[in-house]
């Protein structure tokens, strides 16, 4: 996966300049094209296609764009990622043109219809080829000169075309400003780190540049060479080194924005960590930005990056001081994703200088024995973190939504150490370290070092980013040695009372492992050291204007309730036959106001006690109006609705029995959580030993944060805040209205967690959610509606399906032979041909029934897998049943 910038463009005008342009194209290139403005370019941007010359003779594709404005402004080259062409950053270029700038992208040697050998940006190669390129814009009529020959410019890529700009800035000091994004620093430490073969990735790499023979001949026989020995000598790190912007990094001195992945295992975040460190050391300005994205897929934040690369350039290449180039420092963290559109909910945390990998490390004690573990020969099975090149594909992510991830560690061939339980939750930013004694029965060991986050019981085990640590440790004496490792770097909350899991097995099915057997024995020499860079805050939501009128308004209503009340009827008679029933609601209607349309129309359904229901459907499905007449909020046009045998008027007894978290809750923000619980409480008119607060606040799991104002809280404080409100007094019936909203990762898991423990008691939860996944694993049972109406209620197993089937993608159909020995595998109960690939049933019977044993149980029999996802899942099921209305 590629990030890409965007730019703009102009065009020569006029028969004396075109003969100018034609002129200047037969110079350079011997023989080139030029081509009109493209029909698909809006009128404003114009675009002209030729072939220039680049270094020793190559033919460079090119395309250059700029804006019908008057006058000269800066240019920006702009590069595409590796296996691409121009034709990948077009929409881009024209924006840039439009913002202002001339802009030139090219296909790189090897790609498109460029001619010449793949160099992985060698000196002489790619990076001739972008001062050539430079050349020819110093010459352009529309474009700014600092002086004869010297273009104001500014270089822009992601992956491969991130290091171009990082090695033009090295190489040639006419470059103004920089934006790489998702790139390698060293490409030697990317595709051997730790001094261990990145097979799988060097695959994909050489595979999408057209194989082997498409490279120059040296970088093809050094690829060959590791590819058979699978490890890497110093003369395959030397030809990497040499192509790397690391071996430039004195001489780039130019304001550089890095934009690097956190989902990446190609190009992880220490290789713009080492960039930051070594570019602000030459005293140029640098901004980092940690995006959601990478190579193994997530949410690019194309906008937001584009935006930022464009503000960037403003600043550094117009001269415009105003420019928002934004903080020192940002990380994006996710929040879920939202199934009516399929966008992930970002938010961006920030910093006023770049905290690094190490910034205030917090020790965290693990506990285990020695133990000894086995390298197997041939290396297989291997243990499974990520599967290189897939994760665009989707198919990984949506296994990732089952809870079971990818990651798989063989019984025998990992040690692993623990930690207690934490007592508050822990913010990783940055990379942990540990130091471990490890020995072998051979000279040699290579270890993947892990840390995995774990749930309460170990029912969820979570590896952030599916990332690991691979390290060779060479000449070991038969006593072992100690030895420091550094684990990947994440952005990652561990949730309260969840551990940390360290592990270090002898096998991983990205990487080239040993194929001798051995025996490693490995012991814990110190704790685990977290980096938590508190600096970096995350603004919190700001308090709504109803948190300030909200305790107002509800002493109105009170008011009007309690003089309501003395004009009620009476309310029909309780049904003895439902007292048991937590809610039934039968033949429920609700018109809109000053209207024929019915928001919801003949609505029935029951619940249980120690049910969690799930309330689903797409905006306008009436889910919101129907919990306000269960709470009593609204009247019913028709129909009715009774909580344990009790009909539901405003106002009503029974309501007391019901608890409610609907669009948030209004707190003082001057005032700590538990006075405003506390005075809340008070406000019902309640015995305070009823409100049973003690037993709220530890469901919700607020800890220490209860004596700290409001004001301090982030949105997933509030967020349990309010929950625990609504839990005051332990009400048998619990309704809580899209209570994940605006909450990340860890704070979704811990509230699947806290409606799970609330219903555990016999009580019973209604959650109404966006998020298809998480009602998914936290709701029992499920109501679907669309358009007002009943479209299917029942456990979630019986609207989903069976959960055990997998649809296994494949990258061609499958011979009969392959498809029974998958059938034969254990754990699997049946696998048939699908036009998309696999279906397989595994045995839930069978301990080895599991996804990820079977995806490394496909990788050993070279099935070519190109996704794997459930076969159906909610989402399916909810697209299905309300068809084209989400």
């Amino acid at each position: 996966m590629d990030l890409r910038v965007s730019g703009p463009r102009r065009l020569l005008r006029g028969p004396r300049r075109l003969a100018a342009a034609v002129a200047a194209v037969v110079v350079l290139a011997g023989a080139g094209t030029w081509t009109a403005a493209a029909s698909d370019e809006p009128p404003e941007v114009r675009r002209t296609d030729q072939v220039l010359a680049g270094a020793g003779g190559v033919r460079i594709d090119t395309s250059y764009f700029t804006s019908a404005t008057a006058g000269r402004r800066p240019a920006v080259l702009l590069a595409h990622g590796f296996g691409g062409s121009k034709a990948d950053v077009r929409e881009q270029a024209g924006e840039l043109a439009r913002a202002g700038y001339a802009v030139l992208t090219w296909s790189a040697r090897g790609f498109g219809e460029s001619t010449g050998r793949i160099g992985l940006n060698a000196a002489g190669g790619e990076v001739a080829d972008a001062s050539k390129l430079i050349d020819w814009l110093a010459r352009q009529p529309q474009v700014r000169l600092d002086r004869p020959g010297d273009p104001r410019v500014g270089v822009a890529g992601a992956s491969y075309g991130g290091a171009l700009a990082l090695l033009a800035a090295g190489h040639d000091d006419r470059v103004d400003a920089i934006a790489p994004a998702i790139t390698y620093w060293n490409l030697a430490d990317a595709l051997f780190p730790g001094g261990v073969f990145k097979r799988l990735w060097a695959g994909v790499f050489v595979n999408s540049g057209g194989g082997c023979e498409a490279f120059e001949p040296r970088l093809c026989a050094m690829y060959e060479r590791v590819a058979e020995s699978g490890t890497p000598d110093a003369e395959a790190r030397a030809l990497l080194a040499e192509r790397s912007p690391s071996a430039v990094a004195g001489r780039i001195d130019v304001p550089t924005l890095l934009m690097q992945g956190q989902t990446d295992s190609l190009f992880p975040l220490d290789h713009a960590d080492a960039a930051a460190k070594a570019i602000r050391a030459n005293g140029a300005p640098v901004d980092v930005d940690w995006i959601a994205g990478g190579h193994d897929g997530g949410d690019p934040e194309t906008d937001r990056v584009r935006s930022r690369v464009t503000a960037w350039f403003d600043r550094h290449l117009k001269g415009d001081r105003a420019a928002d180039t934004g903080p020192a420092f940002r990380v994006t963290r996710t929040g879920g994703v939202d199934s009516t559109d399929g966008t992930a909910q970002l938010r961006g945390a920030s910093a006023d200088t770049y905290p690094g990998l190490r910034s205030a490390p917090r020790e965290i004690a693990l506990t285990g024995r020695e133990q000894t573990f086995a390298n197997p020969a041939g290396a297989s099975p291997p243990a499974v973190s990520a599967l290189p090149g897939l994760g665009t594909g989707g198919g990984l992510a949506r296994l990732s939504s089952l809870g079971v991830g990818v990651s798989l560690d063989f019984p025998g061939q990992h040690a692993r150490f623990d930690s207690a339980p934490l007592r508050q939750s822990l913010r990783i930013t940055g990379a942990p370290t540990v130091r471990v004694h490890v020995a072998s029965t051979r000279a040699d060991a290579v270890l993947f070092a892990k840390v995995y986050d774990v749930g309460p019981g170990g029912r969820q085990q979570v590896l952030p980013s599916q990332l690991v640590a691979p390290v060779r440790i060479e000449d070991l004496p038969k006593a072992g040695r100690d030895v420091t490792l550094t684990l990947p770097a994440v952005d990652h909350e561990v949730d309260k009372g969840h551990r940390l899991r360290l592990v270090l097995a002898s096998t991983d099915l990205g990487y080239a492992s040993p194929a001798a057997p051995a025996a490693y024995t490995v012991s814990l020499e110190s704790a685990l050291s977290v980096p938590t860079a508190p600096r970096v805050e995350t603004a919190a939501a700001p308090l709504p204007a109803w948190v300030w009128w909200l305790p107002l308004a509800g002493a109105v209503t009170a008011l009007a309730l309690l003089l309501g009340a003395r004009r009620r009827t009476a309310a029909p008679a309780p049904d003895p036959a439902l007292a048991e029933v937590p809610l039934q609601i039968t033949e429920l209607s609700k018109k809109y106001a000053k209207g024929d349309r019915y928001s919801v129309r003949d609505l029935t359904f029951r619940v249980e006690k120690g049910q969690v229901l799930g309330l689903l459907g797409p905006n306008g499905a009436g889910k919101t109006t129907t919990l306000r007449m269960l709470m009593g909020l609204i009247r019913p046009d028709g129909g009715e609705v009774r909580v344990f045998g009790h009909a539901v008027r405003p106002g009503a007894p029974v309501l007391s029995r019901v608890g409610a978290f609907v669009e948030g809750a209004g707190f003082l923000p001057h005032l700590s959580g538990r006075e405003n619980l506390e005075l809340y409480w008070r406000a019902t008119g309640r015995p305070a030993e009823d409100a049973h607060l003690q037993e709220a606040l530890e469901i919700a799991g607020l800890g220490d944060a209860l004596a700290r104002a409001v004001r301090t809280y982030s949105q997933g404080m509030r967020q349990r805040l309010a929950i625990a409100q609504a839990m005051l007094g332990l009400p048998d019936l619990l309704i809580l209205d899209e209570p994940t909203n605006g909450l990340d990762p860890p704070q979704i898991r811990e509230m699947r967690e806290v409606m799970i423990r609330y219903a555990a008691g016999g009580r019973t939860v209604i959650v109404s959610s966006h998020l298809l996944a998480e009602v998914e694993q936290s709701c029992t049972h499920l109501v679907v509606m669309d358009r007002g109406r009943l479209v299917q209620a029942g456990p979630v197993e019986e609207i989903t399906g069976n959960g055990d089937t997998l649809l296994i993608g494949t990258a061609a159909p499958l011979e009969d032979a392959v498809v029974e020995k998958v059938t034969a595998l254990p754990g699997v109960a049946s696998a048939a041909r699908t036009g998309e690939g696999l279906l397989v049933r595994l045995d839930a019977g069978d301990a080895g029934g599991t996804p990820q044993r079977l995806i490394a149980e496909l990788v050993r029999l070279d099935v070519p897998v190109t996704s794997v996802g459930p076969h159906r899942r909610l989402e399916d099921a909810f697209l299905t049943l309300i068809g084209g209305t989400a």
